[in-house]
C-alpha cells in the first residue's frame, strides 16, 4: 500500500514521525512536503495529497494542518475525494468502513504523536464493508459530486 502525505508549516514535524513510522512498518510513503516550519498554505498540501489519491498514484491520503480543519475542506473540493477529520481509532477505521473515506486529515495542534500513529494505522488497515446500506449512502454522496 502506498499513502500520500503532506502537510502545512504546522503539521510538519507530526509528518515527519508519521512517515517515519509507516516506512518502518513497510509501507511506501508519497510525501509531497512541506519540507519544514517555513510558513505555507494547506489548501497547496491538501490539493497534492488528493490529486494522488484521485489518480490511483496512493491507495490513501493523509494530510496535516494545524486543526486539520482547513485542509479537510481544502481536500474535499477536489471531485473523488473524501476526507475527514478524525482525532479518535474508531472515527479513522469506521470512517473507510462506512463512507469509504480515502483520506485522512490530522490536526498536529490537538493531538498527540503515538494517538496520531495510532490513528493513521487504524485509517490504513480499515476497509470499505460494501454493505448494501453503505454503498446506498455512498452512493448518494458520489451523486451529489456530479
Amino acid at each position: 500500500m502506498k499513502i500520500a502525505f503532506g502537510s502545512d508549516h504546522a503539521g510538519f514535524r507530526l509528518k515527519r514521525i508519521l512517515v517515519d513510522g509507516l516506512r518502518s512498518q513497510g509501507y511506501e510513503v508519497l510525501d509531497v512536503g512541506t519540507d519544514s516550519e517555513a510558513p505555507v498554505d494547506y489548501p497547496d498540501f491538501a490539493k497534492m495529497v488528493a490529486e494522488a489519491v484521485v489518480a490511483k498514484t496512493c491507495d490513501k491520503g493523509v494530510i496535516i494542518c494545524g486543526s486539520g480543519v482547513g485542509a479537510s475542506i481544502a481536500a474535499n473540493k477536489v471531485k473523488g475525494i473524501r476526507a475527514s477529520v478524525c482525532h479518535d481509532t474508531y472515527s479513522a477505521h469506521q470512517g473507510v468502513e462506512h463512507d469509504d473515506m480515502n483520506t485522512l486529515v490530522l490536526g498536529a495542534r490537538i493531538i498527540g504523536e503515538n494517538l496520531a500513529m495510532e490513528i493513521v494505522n487504524a485509517f490504513i488497515n480499515a476497509r470499505f464493508s460494501h454493505e448494501e446500506r453503505h454503498v446506498r449512502r455512498l452512493n448518494k454522496i458520489l451523486s451529489m459530486e456530479k
